[in-house]
């Protein structure tokens, strides 16, 4: 991938999370520990990082569906505190594609046990076909194979 500045996924940015994320068997995921830079109340991750993280894996998971887009709409519903320092795990999957408009869910786990921390819905606008050219040459986004050891199996409906 071409290195840029995207505050999630990006590598030039210096204040940013440098997610290393992860695309296939229809979903997007990212394994991390939020440094505590990104703290809101002691020990605990700000809302608006968390929003962060599932914003980037739902339009993500866009990619396996041949769309990239960008967020027209989004609502998460906060089940738990995510903490700072300890391992969680955010994933993204499309729930309806229609013409330019995807629709996607996304969750936030606790790493070790699978608790629910975070779950999000968004709307994505599809970009056209030449730009969906240009972004594809420009990140290079590889997919992995579904049966990935570690992939949570989040529910869909």
């Amino acid at each position: 991938m071409t290195p840029h500045n995207c505050f999630a996924c990006g590598t030039l940015n210096a204040h940013g999370l440098h997610l290393e994320l992860h695309a296939g068997g229809d979903r997007c995921w990212v394994e991390l520990s939020l440094p505590d830079r990104f703290e809101g109340w002691e020990g605990i991750a700000h809302g608006g990082i968390v929003c962060t993280l599932l914003d980037e894996v739902m339009a993500w998971a866009l990619i396996d569906h041949d769309q990239w887009g960008v967020t027209a709409r989004m609502s998460v519903d906060f089940k738990r505190p995510v903490p700072i320092n300890r391992p969680i795990r955010a994933e993204g999957w499309v729930v309806s594609a229609r013409r330019r408009l995807v629709e996607a869910e996304g969750v936030v786990l606790d790493a070790h046990d699978g608790t629910e921390l975070a779950h999000g819905t968004a709307t994505y606008v599809g970009a056209s076909n030449s730009r969906k050219d240009e972004l594809k040459a420009r990140y290079g986004f590889r997919l992995v194979d579904a049966d990935t050891p570690g992939l949570v199996d989040a529910p869909r409906e």
